[in-house]
């Protein structure tokens, strides 16, 4: 595996969250984030003319509510919505009522899991269960018999009911033609299964996948944790530091 490059002004940096920007914790609601990676990406975005984006599985809201007063460029729900400077926009929300209906039954039973709804789709969340893991996937994948246009997707003691049509990869592409981040050399950071499309775009794109954590991985590059990522963007921006790009039109200012 190689080591992440130094960061240049010519890159586009896209970054997952949870596993990513953040260690991953009992209830998605219950992670922390430092400030110094807040105050990290702000440089950044500035260093590289705008061209840093969120790409995860979570809400926007979400992502606004951790990382204020910042607003970034943001791919969420795997793809589902995006939104950059003042244009967003997104697929068509999933019918989820044969799903919600399949979880109350399980969710009565099992307290200890925890269904998160989303804009586009939901996840089971089963952490604080993993003993469960099949009798969720049975549960949701008898209800998706039920949901045209839907899919399962597998993360880190999660599944995730989405549209079928949707990836963190598809999102990077979108990003990569528009003219905020065309012609740029595009870095992808993400830990779980879920971001491989995404390492599979950058490559192919002439950038370089950065897998965090161990386990099996199509990206290139690797960092060995959350830490480690968070020295490698701190030490980054202090490189960058200085005389800047000028942001294209299309980028979203840090508020």
């Amino acid at each position: 595996m190689l080591a992440p490059p130094s960061l240049t002004r010519r890159h586009a940096l896209f970054l997952d969250f949870d596993g990513t920007l953040v260690d991953i914790a009992a209830q998605p609601q219950a992670v922390q984030v430092r400030p110094d990676v807040v105050a990290s990406l702000r440089a950044l975005h500035e260093a590289l003319g705008g061209a840093v984006a969120i790409v995860t599985g979570r809400t926007a809201a979400d992502i606004d509510r951790f990382l204020a007063p910042l607003h970034l460029p943001l791919a969420c729900e795997h793809g589902a919505r995006y939104r950059l400077g003042d244009r967003s926009g997104g697929v068509a929300a999933l019918r989820l009522q044969p799903v919600l209906d399949a979880l109350r039954p399980l969710l009565q039973r099992h307290p200890e899991l925890r269904a998160e709804p989303k804009n586009a789709g939901i996840a089971l969340h089963y952490r604080q269960a993993p003993q469960l893991e099949a009798l969720c996937r049975q549960a949701l994948e008898g209800a998706l018999r039920c949901v045209p246009g839907a899919e399962l997707l597998q993360g880190k003691c999660v599944l995730e009911v989405k549209p079928t049509a949707v990836s963190k990869g598809g999102a990077i592409l979108r990003f990569m033609d528009e003219p905020l981040f065309t012609g740029r050399v595009p870095l992808f950071i993400g830990d779980d299964v879920t971001d491989e499309s995404g390492f599979v775009v950058v490559q192919s794109r002439g950038g370089l996948g950065i897998k965090v954590g161990d386990g099996a991985t199509q990206a290139l590059a690797r960092l060995e944790s959350p830490p480690a990522l968070r020295a490698w963007l701190a030490g980054a921006a202090a490189a960058l530091a200085g005389p800047r790009l000028p942001r294209a039109a299309a980028g979203e200012g840090a508020r």
